[in-house]
């Protein structure tokens, strides 16, 4: 049981990303998904979180309305579109499930997956 992110890469101030996260070995269509990120010197934080059915979304309050988290039951995978990207954005982004979207912004998961680098140039 396993989840890959990827998408990361370098862009300029005011750019965009998408992020995705595939799962596998594992259905996670009953999970809630989430995304977090971990900047050089700063400890993990909390970036965005959705239950399975897209409902009780949260969202870390400097990335609400630049951020969408989305996700595609079909493809067993969830999205983090990132727009207006600041380089306070800079991180490794990861990806996590867990019980709920409240339990994953509470730093509650229980599958974890790589992260991808995002770096945002001034």
């Amino acid at each position: 049981v396993q989840l890959q992110a990827s998408g990361g890469g370098l862009v300029q101030t005011g750019g965009s990303l998408r992020l995705s996260c595939a799962g596998s070995g594992h259905s996670f269509s009953r999970d809630a998904l989430g995304w977090f990120r971990q900047a050089p010197g700063k400890e993990r934080e909390f970036v965005a979180s959705s239950n399975w059915d897209g409902g009780s979304t949260y969202y870390l309050e400097s990335v609400r309305g630049r951020f969408t988290i989305s996700r595609n039951h079909a493809e067993n995978t969830v999205y983090l579109q990132m727009n207006s990207l600041k380089p306070e954005d800079t991180a490794v982004y990861y990806c996590a499930a867990g019980p709920s979207s409240w339990d994953l912004k509470s730093g509650r998961g229980h599958t974890w997956g790589q992260g991808t680098q995002v770096t945002v140039s001034s």
